[in-house]
């Protein structure tokens, strides 16, 4: 079959959709960019431009002030392939290598020792607009408004402002946008950068710095280079004898040959004002910085952005020393998170606990989790690390990737005092809860009303998770009694077992503990049922409840039948016996001193409903007495296609009643 006119039909179906030429390069054009090429002019289509389809576009950049060259030329195809059904996806390669296509990264300063992390790990267009804007260099928003977009603006809007941060060239005064030979794209050295608008030789420079020739240190050691609530751009925390002008107490006078260096080395010099005592507080415990005299391992003598002339802000400072610290956690303790984060609980210089405490750890805790400590008071129960107030025992006291910061998962806790528990809970049938390590299902962590920090007494502890066992029977059924008292672990361990069900023993020891008189019905038995012989006793019998009385599962013969197959089918095929619809009318359900179960002999058990002194029973048996007749022989107790319930299996001479063909009769 010719095909070529379907397919004719498609592509100008495809065609008249544009979905073909969604971003193709004006025909004309493309007839100049490729020569010798195989251009549609040359095949005699005629061309379309591409913003005769995506006018969206040409009302958005068409009056734009400024242009990508590409977008000015309407060479589309620079950029995007000529053809593809998702417009969005048809860039000639993705990212930032595209742009790298014409602008070359030695030209932009990618291969500066500094890149800006917004080019080196997002994409240009986080900036730039590929194909016009309202500012140069194609740039999103304006000014420092493109900062913005990633650096927060509260550190640039101060009381006090850095008058470049309001200028027209605003961030671009002072930063490269794209890569830097200084840290922090500085165009400059820092100092430089600074100079090149405050001149240091002028007098009134020299006066604010009280003649020190500060030119030759870092600026930004005392002054915010962006905006500061304070005067001159000070940093926040700022060192007394700097601020009056007093810097000749501790250093040597601006006109020494050496300005700057110190009257006396480390401590001994912060010691001339800080009084070591009141730093202390009378703390025995003292922080190795302090008493090393490193003062300037968390202070600068200068300014800084931190409280107190902090060398960082909050947790920051203590994390350079403490890294494992920082590191995040699931959940975390919500004072570190806080404001005043480690201080919260530790001293900076020297506290009377270990580990820099302010007080007792329990105390501590106390302090915050007065709930739990109503606990201590009140409760019958205490958990005895709880009750020493040893809570970091089990808690992580910074934070954890464990429930309730327990400092590993909670049966690995546990196990740390109950060292004898793993080996006793871990077994072949083991509690959920336990093999989950989640001690805190069934367990209070710190104090409880209930013995052994049980969160519920009884059944109302396990109704948590079993409740759908735990339904009330249905009218005219029956309860197991410890079930019914809600005494579970009569038959069950909490933790783990070797038997199935996590029962204290096997079935058949645990059953026979409350029932021994069942348990006697196998001395001297001639035959056991094979369910009780090994202890299966929930095949016949529910463990908990049952809709029946001695919590049956099942009516008789529906229950014998459940495992007794063979003879079911039998039942449904052939006549049965009467006395088939109540099993227990001739068999005993657990053990008996007579074969097959029987509840008494066969003679006796068939007299019960047959008379064998009738006549009739007389003439059917050839007048043989009955005390001589073994029934089963003959006939089948349960079922036969037999009238008189025959065997299936039948000797000729005794189907014809031709006993006289074998037997000799016996003569008087």
């Amino acid at each position: 079959m010719n095909r070529l006119p379907h397919v004719r039909a498609a592509l100008a179906a495809l065609l008249a959709t544009g979905a073909l030429l969604l971003c193709a390069v004006p025909l004309r054009a493309s007839a100049q960019l490729g020569k010798g090429g195989d251009t549609t002019a040359a095949k005699g289509m005629k061309g379309r431009d591409c913003i005769d389809c995506h006018k969206k576009f040409e009302e958005k950049y068409g009056g734009m002030p400024y242009a990508h060259s590409a977008v000015k030329a309407r060479r589309c195809e620079d950029c995007h392939l000529r053809h593809g059904i998702v417009p969005k996806l048809i860039l000639k390669t993705s990212g930032n290598a595209l742009c790298y296509s014409c602008h070359k990264r030695e030209s932009i300063g990618m291969d500066k020792p500094f890149v800006h992390s917004a080019l080196k790990e997002g994409a240009c267009t986080g900036c730039h607009d590929p194909h016009g804007a309202q500012a140069k260099h194609l740039l999103k928003a304006e000014g420092k408004a493109a900062c913005y977009g990633c650096h927060d603006k509260t550190r640039f809007e101060g009381k006090v402002v850095h008058a470049v941060v309001n200028s027209p060239a605003s961030c671009g005064t002072c930063h490269a946008a794209h890569g830097s030979a200084q840290k922090n794209l500085l165009k400059a050295e820092p100092l430089k950068a600074c100079v090149g608008c405050h001149d240091a030789a002028k007098p009134a420079f020299a006066k604010a710095h009280g003649g020190y020739p500060v030119a030759t240190r870092t600026c930004t050691t005392c002054h915010d280079p962006h905006s500061s609530a304070q005067p001159k751009l000070l940093r926040a925390s700022t060192h007394n004898p700097m601020v009056t002008g007093s810097c000749d107490a501790c250093h040597a006078a601006a006109t020494s040959a050496k300005p700057f260096a110190v009257s006396e080395k480390g401590a001994k010099l912060c010691a001339n004002c800080h009084d070591d005592k009141t730093l202390t507080a009378g703390g025995k415990v003292v922080h190795a910085p302090f008493s090393s005299g490193d003062c300037l391992s968390c202070h600068d003598p200068h300014a800084a952005a931190g409280a107190k002339l902090t060398l960082a802000s909050g947790n920051k400072l203590c994390f350079g020393c403490h890294p494992a610290m920082a590191e995040k956690v699931s959940v975390p303790h919500k004072p570190v998170m806080a404001a005043n984060g480690c201080v919260s609980c530790h001293r900076p210089h020297a506290a009377p606990q270990k580990a820099l405490l302010s007080t007792d750890a329990s105390t501590l805790c106390q302090s915050c989790h007065q709930a739990s400590k109503a606990k201590v008071a009140t409760a019958k129960v205490v958990h005895k690390p709880f009750s020493a107030g040893q809570c970091i025992a089990c808690h992580s006291p910074h934070g954890s990737n464990f429930p309730g910061m327990q400092k590993a998962r909670g049966d690995r806790t546990c196990y740390k005092c109950h060292q004898d528990a793993e080996s006793r809970f871990v077994k072949a049938h083991t509690h959920r809860p336990v093999i989950d390590g989640n001690c805190s299902a069934c367990h209070t962590g710190h104090a409880s009303e209930t013995p052994k920090l049980l969160r519920a007494s009884g059944a109302k502890l396990c109704q948590g998770c079993h409740a759908e066992i735990m339904k009330a029977v249905a009218q005219g059924g029956t309860t197991h009694p410890p079930f019914a008292s809600g005494d579970c672990l009569t038959c069950h361990d909490p933790h783990g077992s070797n038997q199935p069900a996590m029962l204290v023993s096997d079935a058949k020891t645990l059953c026979a503990g409350c029932h021994p008189s069942v348990e006697k019905e196998q001395q001297g038995a001639k035959s056991v049922h094979a369910a009780f012989g090994t202890g299966e006793c929930t095949k016949c019998h529910g463990a908990h409840k049952a809709n029946l009385k001695k919590l049956l599962l099942a009516p008789s013969p529906d229950l014998c039948l459940s495992c007794h197959k063979p003879m079911a089918a039998k039942l449904a095929s052939e006549k049965k016996h009467q006395p088939v619809d109540d099993c227990l009318s001739c068999h005993k359900p657990h053990a008996s001193k007579q074969a097959h179960l029987g509840t008494a002999p066969v003679a006796e058990l068939c007299g019960g409903c047959h008379d064998g002194k009738a006549k009739g029973f007389a003439k059917a048996h050839l007048g043989i007495d009955p005390a001589t007749m073994a029934c089963v022989s003959c006939h089948d107790p349960h079922a036969s296609k037999d009238p008189k319930l025959f065997k299936a299996v039948v000797h000729a001479p005794f189907a014809g009643r031709q006993c006289e063909a074998c037997h000799v009769g016996e003569t008087k």
